[in-house]
């Protein structure tokens, strides 16, 4: 545990961390303004989860009712197969100490080659 509070969980990692969820959340937004998407993406310090519903769920009931079991496994089989592994039960990225920005401009150039099929 010393460890983990001393050389993992420190300022600077969280300042990375957050950098890299702020600059994830902007690529996906970006997406989804330019295909006029109807959903949404929310970012919580190092946390970002894109939804497929706007605005963005406040509430668990909420939440429940927009899911989309099939955009969802598409876009999880989508981006799977292109090498990004999403969060297997609902879309959320958790950016980590040992995370680059390489890792989010893929997932971001990614992102938006499935968005874009999607608007066909």
């Amino acid at each position: 545990m010393r460890a983990t509070l001393g050389e993992v969980l420190t300022r600077e990692a969280f300042a990375h961390m957050i950098d890299l969820a702020t600059a994830f959340t902007a690529g996906v937004e970006a997406s989804i303004a330019e295909f006029a998407l109807p959903w949404s993406i929310s970012q919580l310090g190092a946390r970002a989860e894109y939804r497929f519903v706007s605005p963005a769920p406040r509430t668990g009931e909420e939440s429940a009712a927009a899911a989309d079991e099939e955009l969802d496994a598409y876009m999880h089989l989508a981006m799977c197969n292109r090498g990004i592994l999403m969060t297997p039960f609902h879309n959320m990225a958790l950016m980590c100490p040992d995370s680059t920005r390489e890792d989010v401009d893929r997932h971001t150039a990614l992102f938006r080659e499935v968005t874009a099929a999607l608007r066909g």
